[in-house]
């Protein structure tokens, strides 16, 4: 397969895992010597909820999004940048993936606006509810994530970003890489998760669909796409219509599935395509 440029989104059990982190660390270092640009967007829902827990700051739930107040937000902002992203960045430098470490902050990357949510109260009205410092992106400026990957860096990125008056702000990690991967014009946005793929009939093996056209995910909501998978598809929705070529759902837990895919061309995985 002749070389691509990869955006992959990193999170779930295989970023908790550390015999997990070096083995994707090293599949990365492998495809980087055959030659594919790499550009790397983590979450940390796990180390956000201990850091806060820690901080006796208690975690509200809207709709699966977390409210975010200022004193929480920065937890997460400590939590992602000082912890999770320089972690990771010691981890791939150990392997010579030239990894730099980057929020949505640096040079306007991401600049986002507080996200509103919309709740049906039980008389029927519906509310705009606010979500406190978690954003909704307005702009990617990719700049300095191109200049860097053409110079052979791999820039690792954590999920935040600031509004025009420079706060601060928490944002989902899949949309985040989803916007990333179409800013970049990625050829492949992976999003690597904790199952082997979108199944039509979970959990049986068997069932894992291999390919699905972009035009037939919005019969699948609600009946294969479900919890979790939601947010994860939908970004991938979003960024194959903003110009992404491929969208590929693979499992993170088993780091040989990207050498496959991208070296013997084994069909592995959800791949979403025009």
């Amino acid at each position: 397969m002749h070389s691509s440029k990869l955006l992959i989104k990193y999170g779930g059990n295989a970023m908790v895992n550390q015999k997990l982190k070096s083995q994707i660390a090293a599949t990365l270092q492998h495809l980087k010597k055959a030659g594919h640009q790499i550009v790397l967007v983590h979450g940390g829902g796990p180390f956000i909820n201990q850091a806060l827990e820690q901080a006796r700051i208690h975690s509200e739930f809207i709709q699966g999004q977390r409210k975010t107040s200022p004193e929480a937000m920065e937890v997460v902002q400590k939590t992602l940048i000082g912890e999770v992203n320089a972690d990771l960045v010691s981890l791939f430098s150990k392997h010579q993936l030239h990894a730099v470490g980057l929020s949505g902050l640096d040079a306007n990357l991401v600049k986002v606006s507080a996200k509103k949510i919309q709740v049906k109260q039980a008389n029927g009205t519906i509310d705009q509810l606010d979500l406190g410092r978690v954003g909704e992106i307005e702009t990617v400026q990719p700049i300095l994530i191109e200049s860097l990957v053409k110079d052979g860096f791999m820039p690792v990125i954590a999920c935040i970003g600031t509004d025009a008056e420079g706060l601060s702000y928490n944002i989902n990690a899949d949309d985040f890489a989803g916007e990333i991967a179409a800013a970049i014009e990625a050829d492949y946005y992976i999003s690597l998760t904790d199952v082997d793929g979108l199944y039509e009939n979970y959990p049986d093996p068997k069932s894992v669909l291999k390919e699905i056209a972009l035009k037939q995910l919005p019969s699948f909501y609600g009946n294969i796409i479900q919890g979790g998978m939601i947010p994860k598809i939908q970004s991938c929705e979003n960024a194959l219509k903003k110009g992404v070529k491929n969208a590929l759902i693979l499992n993170g837990t088993k780091p040989e599935q990207l050498l496959q895919f991208f070296e013997k061309n084994q069909v592995l995985g959800t791949k979403i395509t025009h």
